[in-house]
């Protein structure tokens, strides 16, 4: 399956795309996005094995969104009962278009940043998130330095779940150690994958 490099870096086209929330008590709402190449939901089988996945967890979790994009998997977690959320997403026009959305869903418990991911997790976190979803522009080299940031910054709880989305298979991303792959699938070139963090041991 084909993917455009960027999320972030195109200029944004005048049409709209659409997303369909599939659970939770914004269930089958279809909410607009700027239809830019390059800044598409991840698709709704895919999000719907993901929040098989996460059943148990989601509720009342801290999400966060780094590559938010049009912010299909936070509004996806905050519809199934997130306590809050941060997206960071650098393409003004959605930005723009999530904080609409968030607006119309009344949904006061999630902030919308436009920033640089990576520029934003180089700096110490004010708190921890239970959740993270990590959907990068492919072919750019983004994901490794975002999961190590993540880490080495304090964005992580203790068990803190990752999602990723990368165009290599979950073995070969080189992410952090203490990071143990709990499940994942692949649909054409893309590799979706599901990580828990573990404690950091300490040798005596």
């Amino acid at each position: 399956m084909a993917r455009t490099p960027s999320k972030s870096t195109r200029t944004p086209a005048a049409s709209q795309g659409q997303l369909r929330i599939i659970g939770g008590d914004w269930r089958s709402r279809r909410l607009s996005f700027p239809d830019a190449p390059g800044l598409r939901p991840t698709p709704d089988r895919v999000r719907e094995t993901l929040f098989n996945w996460l059943a148990p967890y989601v509720e009342g979790a801290r999400v966060l969104d780094p590559f938010a994009g049009s912010g299909a998997l936070l509004l996806e977690a905050l519809s199934r009962g997130a306590s809050r959320g941060l997206a960071l997403e650098l393409n003004p026009s959605a930005v723009a278009a999530l904080r609409g959305n968030l607006e119309l869903l009344r949904a006061g418990n999630a902030e919308v940043r436009q920033a640089d991911a990576l520029q934003q997790l180089q700096s110490a976190a004010a708190e921890p998130f239970d959740l993270v979803f990590l959907d990068p522009p492919f072919h750019q080299e983004l994901l490794a330095p975002a999961c190590q940031l993540l880490e080495a910054r304090g964005w992580l709880t203790e068990r803190a779940w990752i999602y990723t989305e990368s165009e290599n298979a979950p073995s070969s991303l080189g992410l952090p150690g203490n990071w143990r792959l709990h499940r994942e699938k692949h649909t054409g070139q893309v590799h979706y994958a599901l990580w828990q963090r573990q404690a950091m041991t300490v040798d005596a």
